[in-house]
């Protein structure tokens, strides 16, 4: 009975935390509480979670590196950006628009994915790598350089931008669909099928998994996700500019998901959060001509991170001090203490 609990837990701890904090924020939006700055900081945090879970599918347990994700946010970005533009004076800048907006952006992400997956994912490591990011920058290109009309040249594609007391809210539950849709691949049938390619396709493909078709999935999902990331930001902006989605930013993602520790949803969780709150303050710390330090920070930050995270002598204290074992263990603790309270009190009333 402990084992089911404490996997029920470890599961699902994170879904309660993104509830909890989604539904406190609401709370404090709906009352006029909480100040707009922290709003927008949590729409960033909620697309940088998108991105890095929906990165991990492809980094962490299909085992391929991708640095084209900032590639197919853009395609998200502008052809989605581009649909709401053109449904607000039908519809109106609603949520309805959003949705809309957003299942544009994502099935039209998803395309470039197959479109590029199919010939890119015949290739590892490396060369993959290569020709993910030299997509991302072909769809900066070609957004940059189209006729102005259409998105808007060097300065951007004018979008609507949703009102900031419930934009949050969408994000965060696009978060969590996000996080179902990636908990649930994993833990099915095709889940072991695609841990088994990343541990060793030839022995996987020798066994009758289908490599191709599997590996194209999950480069299509993530792709979907990172489009309605894609959405969501344009959502955040008056104009969107393609220079915001170079390889850089590709990077920043890869990072999140690395830190995270690969193959670690609630890692990537909370790596997107520390980062994107590091870059959100140190903006604010840093302005005018201090601004150029903001890189040597944010640097040195992710450099005593991985250390932590990865030096032998720091070993034993990270695993005694290690965060979800002490949640997973006081709620484990707590959900026993109750099951044994309410077993005795059957006996009792027996």
């Amino acid at each position: 009975m402990r084992h089911s609990k404490s996997f029920y837990i470890k599961n699902y701890l994170n879904y309660a935390i993104i509830l909890v904090v989604l539904i406190v924020f609401t709370v404090l939006s709906l009352t006029g509480s909480a100040k707009l700055s922290t709003l927008l900081l949590l729409e960033k945090i909620a697309i940088s979670v998108i991105l890095s879970v929906s990165l991990c599918m492809v980094v962490g347990f299909l085992g391929e590196l991708s640095l084209g994700h900032a590639g197919f946010m853009c395609a998200g970005a502008f052809l989605g950006g581009k649909a709401s533009a053109l449904l607000e004076p039908v519809l109106g800048n609603g949520i309805l628009t959003l949705v809309i907006s957003m299942l544009v952006g994502g099935f039209i992400a998803a395309l470039f994915g197959v479109i590029i997956g199919l010939p890119a994912l015949r290739l590892r490591g490396d060369y993959l790598a290569i020709v993910t990011l030299a997509f991302g920058e072909i769809i900066r290109s070609l957004v940059m350089n189209a006729p102005t009309s259409w998105f808007g040249g060097t300065l951007g594609l004018p979008t609507p931008k949703f009102n900031s007391k419930y934009l949050f809210i969408v994000a965060f539950l696009m978060v969590l669909a996000c996080l179902a849709v990636t908990q649930n691949l994993i833990r099915s049938k095709h889940g072991r099928a695609i841990a088994s390619i990343r541990d060793n396709e030839i022995a996987a493909r020798a066994s009758g998994v289908d490599v191709t078709k599997y590996k194209l999935f999950v480069f299509t999902v993530s792709a979907f996700f990172a489009g309605i990331a894609g959405v969501l930001y344009s959502y955040t902006q008056t104009r969107v500019q393609s220079v915001n989605f170079d390889y850089n930013y590709s990077i920043e993602i890869l990072v999140m998901v690395v830190l995270g520790g690969l193959g670690s949803i609630n890692g990537s969780i909370i790596a997107a959060v520390l980062i994107t709150f590091l870059d959100v303050e140190l903006q604010t710390l840093l302005p005018g001509d201090l601004a150029v330090l903001q890189d040597l920070f944010y640097a040195l930050i992710l450099i005593v991170i991985v250390i932590y995270k990865n030096a032998p002598g720091l070993k034993s204290f990270r695993e005694r001090y290690n965060l979800r074992k002490l949640l997973i263990g006081r709620f484990a603790a707590a959900a026993d203490a109750q099951s044994s309270t309410d077993s005795v009190s059957g006996k009792e009333e027996e």
